[in-house]
């Protein structure tokens, strides 16, 4: 099968443009020509029109570089904006949730039914005795009541910061100390690939020390595995629930207010707390479903991703429930029991959008087409894609194999910091190129620069920015707005500085080509080299680490150590073994390195800074190239070129 170039340009088919939110590029160019021109006219007209405020904003924006506000002195409630005003508007009946947990078990939740769970648990919030500006730790599996947990704590003005159930007890406790959280949110377990995941008893080693903050512990019976029940402490979901009333007025709060803290990898090995607010990161999140996933009253719309990352937050929770979705959710792996299982769940309810990773795809393709071919999917009319840019290969496989060559792929870009989508298609008005994330949403005014903050030529490879602040922007990094200035805003004053290197083509769409800092993409999780090379050091053996990610064709980047040991009669086979399961245990299972390789030193410069740019070239191409006259010691990368994994 021939694959086809960059150069390959789908248009939107005329039926579908037909019936678009965005139905022609006129349309688009009209929309970006508004935002651009009346800022605050246009974001304030969409805000009045998508979200339902207790009290209007006395001003639409505040930019004071690097800090932004936007909606001021309005007030208004996520909680309420994603189910109460649905139930108000008399669709209370309509199915909000078909939830499928990996055992097979499921549940079909209404909007009135998932008011009813989000009240309640917002009152069992209250009888623990927090209120707004607290902050809670959200580490539950796939389930409904992640859902509501996390629109109960907002419906309170709780901060809630959500914690992927892969990550470690370790990697836990640094979060809910950073945050200082109040209550831990979880369940005995979770099921991933027919194993229980002992989401209890990482929560009680991450606060048996060191957490002080944490006075409440609700937990979720899912899997029903032994654990252990701190008196006072802890409580069963059940019977706090027991205890409490349907009735829970959601709080007025300020645009401004802090929805929730989302931790990311940060070059420095300790992960940033990315804070987002309300009002202008709710608006984004429905334009987007709108703009990017034309989503429509009828539409069953499933985004595979957990809520552990920003994905879920904003194209599973905040964005679909805000817009009045209908979605599929989904607790368990795509290949348990078999690699069938989301074609299956997707011909079952119907899914007419769809929204998962490149590396899911890359997985999906390993197991043939006859797979997808043996389900209906002719309800499917758009997909989209997540996570890091999409190879035209796969790309075309989605679009052959799962979409029947007639449905619109919208390849997104965005960050845990930008909050919502940036650069995509708007599927009834955007050329489709395989590759590329396509042209900025409205009022995204984004450019591809040199060091000196300069537009770069045609094609030509630079810095990834955008000009000016949007709603949905990250607001500081929690109790570090230094180091949010520093990392976002130093490398060219007043202006967001992405971390991604782009290119812009003679269309003047954006090609984007990874992360021009330390920061892997693995499987779409940011991993951080630094946190990984900390880690490492950690263990008795290990004198030295660097880490970097090498290509992989099915998770993007792999993570690659060179690691340096302490004196010893070691055996770097078993220790090679024994390190991925540290990395593991110390980080989570999708950090475990896929290659560690033994050397007796580390390529540095005179200055005795690790060289990682030589290091990345060595497991990309076994070569070195570039400039290497600063380098300490020319024999050691030599031999690192030519050493093959000992693992």
């Amino acid at each position: 099968m021939e694959t086809m170039s960059e150069q390959a340009v789908f248009p939107p088919s005329p039926e579908f443009s037909s019936r678009a939110h965005v139905p022609s590029l006129d349309a688009y160019r009209d929309l970006c020509r508004q935002a651009e021109q009346h800022p605050e006219e246009f974001f304030s007209a969409l805000a009045e029109k998508e979200l339902t405020w207790f009290k209007p904003w006395d001003h639409p924006f505040e930019w004071n570089p690097p800090f932004v506000k936007w909606f001021v002195g309005g007030t208004l409630n996520a909680s309420y904006n994603c189910v109460d005003r649905h139930v108000e508007a008399g669709n209370g009946s309509k199915v909000a949730l078909h939830w499928i947990g990996e055992p097979g078990d499921t549940r079909d939740i209404t909007y009135a039914e998932l008011h009813v769970m989000v009240s309640r648990f917002a009152n069992m919030l209250k009888a623990r005795g927090l209120k707004p500006g607290d902050r809670a730790i959200i580490y539950m599996p796939m389930v409904p009541e992640a859902v509501a947990a996390m629109l109960g704590c907002a419906r309170l003005g709780v901060t809630h910061s959500v914690v992927f159930g892969g990550f470690s007890a370790e990697a836990l406790k640094a979060r809910i100390q950073d945050l200082e959280a109040s209550a831990v949110i979880t369940a005995d377990g979770g099921w991933r690939r027919g194993k229980t995941l002992n989401l209890k008893g990482a929560v009680d080693d991450a606060i048996a020390a060191e957490c002080p903050s944490v006075h409440t512990v609700i937990v979720l019976k899912r899997t029903e595995n032994e654990i252990t029940m701190t008196a006072g402490r802890d409580v069963w979901w059940h019977d706090l629930d027991a205890t409490v009333t349907d009735d829970c007025p959601p709080e007025h709060l300020d645009a401004e207010h802090p929805l929730y803290v989302l931790y990311t990898s940060g070059t420095t090995g300790k992960p940033k707390g990315i804070l987002h607010t309300t009002g202008g990161y709710l608006l984004h999140a429905v334009l987007t479903m709108k703009w990017v996933f034309d989503l429509k009253p009828d539409d069953i719309y499933w985004c595979s991703a957990d809520i552990g990352w920003v994905t879920g937050h904003t194209y599973i929770v905040y964005g679909p429930l805000a817009a009045g979705a209908t979605q599929i959710m989904y607790e368990g792996a795509p290949d348990f029991p078999a690699w069938d299982r989301w074609w299956q769940i997707a011909a079952q309810y119907k899914a007419t959008i769809f929204y998962t990773s490149p590396t899911a795809i890359r997985a999906l393709i390993k197991q043939g087409e006859h797979l997808p071919n043996a389900h209906d999917l002719s309800s499917l009319r758009l997909l989209g894609s997540v996570g890091e840019p999409i190879n035209p290969a796969a790309w075309e496989w989605y679009h052959r194999v799962i979409g029947k060559g007639r449905c619109p792929i919208v390849d997104t870009w965005w960050q845990t910091e930008t909050g919502g989508v940036l650069i995509a298609p708007m599927p009834g008005a955007t050329p489709l190129k395989p590759g590329s994330g396509t042209l900025p949403m409205p009022g995204i005014l984004a450019e591809v620069v040199d060091f000196e903050g300069k537009p770069v030529g045609v094609n030509q490879e630079g810095f990834l920015i955008i000009k000016r602040p949007w709603p949905s922007m990250m607001r500081t990094i929690w109790r570090d707005p230094a180091r949010f200035e520093q990392n976002y805003f130093s490398r060219i004053p007043g202006i967001y500085f992405t971390g991604d290197a782009a290119r812009r083509d003679e269309d003047g769409y954006f090609w984007i080509l990874g992360r021009v800092d330390d920061v892997m993409n693995v499987s779409g999780h940011r991993l951080s080299t630094m946190e990984i090379e900390s880690a490492l050091v950690r263990h008795p053996a290990v004198a030295e680490a660097a880490v970097v990610g090498k290509p992989h064709e099915i998770t993007g980047q792999a993570v690659c150590c060179f690691v340096t040991l302490k004196q010893g009669n070691w055996d770097n086979h078993k220790l090679g073994i024994e390190l991925r399961q540290w990395i593991a245990h110390e980080i989570g299972s999708f950090a475990r390195p896929e290659e560690i390789r033994f050397t007796e030193a580390l390529p540095k410069t005179r200055s005795g800074k690790i060289m990682r740019r030589l290091l990345r070239e060595i497991v990309t191409s076994h070569t070195v190239s570039g400039d290497v006259t600063t380098l300490e010691d020319l024999g050691v990368v030599t031999k690192l070129a030519a050493q093959h994994d000992e693992d």
